[in-house]
C-alpha cells in the first residue's frame, strides 16, 4: 500500500469514527429529550400505553448487536479521554446531564442544568446525584494535574438543596500530592450566586500501577501505563 493510499484509509476511517460519535450524540440527545418527557408527563394513561410500545421498536434493533462487559465501546478513545457513555459527562448516554468540564488556570470548572429525571425532595436534585457529579470533577482535576487515579475516598457536606432546571456552577482543584494519593476538593453552587455553596466535597485518588491498571482493566488499561480511570 502506498502511502497517498495509506493516507486515504485513515482519513475514511477517521471520517468513519466522527460520522459515528456524531450519530451517538445525536442518540444521547433523543434519549435524554425522552427521559426528560416521561419523568415529566401528564399526557392521558393511554397515551403512555402507545408511547411504550414505540420505543420498545425503537430499542430492538440497536439490542441485536450489543457489546459485553469487557469490551469498549468502538467509538471511545481511553487515552484520549474520549468516553461518550460516561454517566456524567457522555454525549451519548441517556442519564449524564451532561456536565461540561473545562479548565480555569489550576481550576477546574463544570456546568450543567440538571432536569426533573435527576429529582430527590420534590424540585431538588436526588443527593446520590450530586455526589457522582462531584466525584466526576474532583477526578478529572486530579487528571487535569497530571495526578489519575481512581476514587478511594469522597466525603460530601450538604449545605442547601441543589435545584432542579437552575443552571449550576461546579469547581474542583487539587489541594495536595503525596505519592500516588492525591486530595482534591470541590463544590456545587448555582450559576447566578457562585458563591453560595450548596454542596461542597472532599476525595482522594489513588495512581495504579501498572500491574494493578491491568489487572482490573485488562487490555483497556494500555501496555504498562497507569490507568487515568475516575
Amino acid at each position: 500500500m502506498t502511502d497517498s493510499e495509506n493516507g486515504r484509509r485513515l482519513h475514511a476511517v477517521d471520517d468513519a469514527l466522527l460520522r459515528r460519535r456524531e450519530a451517538i450524540s445525536d442518540l444521547g440527545d433523543a434519549l435524554r429529550l425522552l427521559i426528560e418527557h416521561a419523568t415529566a408527563t401528564e399526557a392521558p394513561t393511554e397515551e403512555l400505553r402507545r408511547a411504550a410500545e414505540r420505543i420498545r421498536q425503537a430499542a430492538a434493533p440497536l439490542g441485536e448487536r450489543a457489546r459485553g462487559r469487557h469490551e469498549p465501546p468502538s467509538a471511545d478513545d481511553m487515552r484520549a479521554g474520549v468516553r461518550l457513555y460516561n454517566p456524567v459527562t457522555g454525549a451519548g448516554s441517556a442519564f449524564a446531564p451532561p456536565l461540561e468540564i473545562h479548565q480555569e488556570g489550576e481550576i477546574t470548572v463544570g456546568a450543567c442544568t440538571l432536569g426533573l429525571a435527576f429529582e430527590g425532595p420534590p424540585s431538588y436534585a436526588h443527593g446520590g446525584v450530586s455526589a457522582m457529579l462531584l466525584d466526576q470533577m474532583l477526578g478529572y482535576a486530579a487528571g487535569a494535574s497530571g495526578n489519575p487515579g481512581m476514587t478511594v475516598r469522597l466525603d460530601t457536606g450538604y449545605r442547601r438543596p441543589v435545584p432542579l432546571l437552575t443552571p449550576l456552577r461546579l469547581t474542583a482543584e487539587v489541594v495536595d500530592v503525596d505519592g500516588r494519593r492525591v486530595t482534591v476538593a470541590g463544590s456545587i453552587a448555582t450559576a447566578a450566586e457562585p458563591g453560595e455553596i450548596l454542596v461542597a466535597a472532599t476525595g482522594v485518588f489513588v495512581g495504579l500501577r501498572a500491574e494493578q491498571a491491568r489487572r482490573l482493566f485488562g487490555a483497556i488499561a494500555g501496555r504498562g501505563e497507569e490507568s487515568r480511570a475516575g
